[in-house]
């Protein structure tokens, strides 16, 4: 595939997971400068609000491993249309929330609004995983990340119309537009995806979630997948009353937000093709979890650091976590697909939808404690001090990367990746037996050939 190019179906299938990325990305991000300020305006707490942020992402952990599990016999298609379609519905809907008053009911129905929006989200990311696994086993990272930047893009328009036309026409305009579009794009979709239905193994057995957590690198990369998006729910929750004091206008507000989706949508790809051809996936997620770490630093900054909050000082703090970030996010997601089908797991559409149901309902709790968690911190003891709730648990994650990384044994010889394979290097003969999918990995389990499933747990 790599010497010849994609074929139509691979590009059909770019194009319509490229824009439907950016669509979805515009739809959810499109809130955040506006809907926490509409929210106190009702009566609500950051605390509350905070929660309905958390509660979309709440949902998704729940309901991906189901999709995950269900996927193949749903069928990938059908699964990523209608997730799109409630996904567009409900942004529509929450765009009329404004006429309600009393604050229980609004935030009530935002709660219900959040939920079934979550719903429809977490069935168009499995699926979407599970069919990029698939169509492009031997670039999983670079196809990934590249998809990736139009979700980065789509985080960078969803703020900045988000807020331009709040700006211009209240409340209701920016969902009932932007979720508009996204219907549009739902319908083009439906018209276009190619079917992606895996018959060779609808009959075979993949293993489970909980299977696939008792092999100690999977889990480590979950605890990644964690980490990553509880600092991105983070900032989409309190960035807005952190930069309340400067006072800015609607639409400087949404630039703001710009800049880490921005710097991630320009960082994914270099990041994939880093982890497809040149690092191991840890290694990257080793570096990303330092830049985490000095970007929520010096977003607060944290307290005992002694600076005071500036435009320019948070600014650059969320350029350094949008580099993070896209590096946790992609390592995180190769390393997962990787891992499962070296340790045992067969290499079909069932363990590709296991393991893209595991990452969704992984990163949707992470994105779930960030917003909630921090809510409920920045309410008690301000903003400074809820950045250290991302802060300890990027310590805790480097720590353990380092220690996995410094404890693992590796099979002698075993350095080699995609790139090298390319200019002729010689592979360990295990090495050969392995999918495509696994070329750049190391591992001291050793090969499908002498791992049994009781051994997937040893260290």
């Amino acid at each position: 595939m790599g010497d010849k190019g994609f074929s139509r179906q691979q590009w059909v299938t770019l194009f319509v997971f490229s824009l439907a990325d950016f669509c979805s990305a515009v739809c959810v991000s499109l809130q955040a400068p506006f809907y926490p300020h509409e929210a106190e305006k009702k009566g609500a707490t950051a605390t509350q609000y905070g929660f309905v942020f958390g509660v979309f992402e709440l949902t998704v952990f729940i309901v991906s491993p189901i999709y995950g599990k269900y996927l193949n016999k749903l069928g990938p298609k059908f699964v990523f249309n209608a997730g799109i379609f409630t996904t567009a519905s409900c942004s529509i809907l929450f765009g009329f929330l404004d006429k309600v008053e009393d604050t229980r009911l609004f935030i009530g129905l935002s709660f219900a609004i959040r939920i079934v929006e979550a719903m429809g989200n977490a069935g168009f990311l499995t699926a979407s995983f599970s069919i990029i696994a698939k169509e492009f086993p031997d670039n999983v990272a670079t196809t990934f990340a590249s998809l990736e930047t139009f979700f980065g893009i789509g985080l960078i328009v969803g703020p900045t119309v988000g807020g331009a036309l709040y700006q211009l026409g209240g409340y209701t305009l920016p969902f009932v537009s932007l979720g508009g579009v996204l219907f549009f794009t739902a319908v083009l979709t439906f018209v276009l995806l190619p079917n992606h239905d895996d018959h060779s193994c609808k009959d075979s057995k993949g293993g489970g979630i909980r299977r696939a957590l008792r092999v100690p690198s999977i889990a480590l990369a979950a605890f990644s997948i964690i980490s990553a998006s509880c600092s991105i729910g983070f900032i989409q929750a309190l960035l807005e009353p952190h930069l309340r004091p400067f006072e800015l206008k609607p639409v400087v507000l949404g630039l703001m937000f710009v800049i880490n989706g921005g710097v991630y949508a320009l960082c994914a790809p270099a990041w994939g093709w880093l982890c497809d051809n040149h690092l191991r996936p840890k290694v990257v997620t080793a570096v990303s979890a330092v830049m985490v770490i000095i970007g929520f630093g010096l977003m607060g900054p944290l307290p005992f650091l002694g600076v005071a909050p500036s435009l320019g000082l948070i600014s650059f703090a969320l350029v350094v976590h949008g580099v993070g970030f896209g590096g946790e996010v992609v390592a995180a997601f190769v390393d997962a697909h990787r891992e499962a089908v070296y340790n045992g797991f067969p290499d079909n559409l069932d363990t590709y939808s296991m393991v893209s149901g595991l990452w969704t309902s992984m990163f949707a709790f992470g994105a779930f404690v960030g917003p909630s968690v921090a809510g409920i911190l920045y309410d008690h003891f301000g903003f400074g001090y809820a950045t250290l709730l991302v802060v300890i648990m990027h310590v805790v994650l480097l720590a353990a990367v380092l220690l996995f990384l410094a404890t693992r044994r590796r099979p002698a010889g075993h350095t080699q990746t995609p790139a090298d394979k390319e200019k002729g290097g010689d592979a360990p003969a295990d090495q050969e037996k392995l999918p495509l999918l696994t070329g750049s990995f190391d591992s001291s389990y050793g090969s499908e050939d002498n791992v049994s499933t009781s051994e997937l747990v040893v260290w």
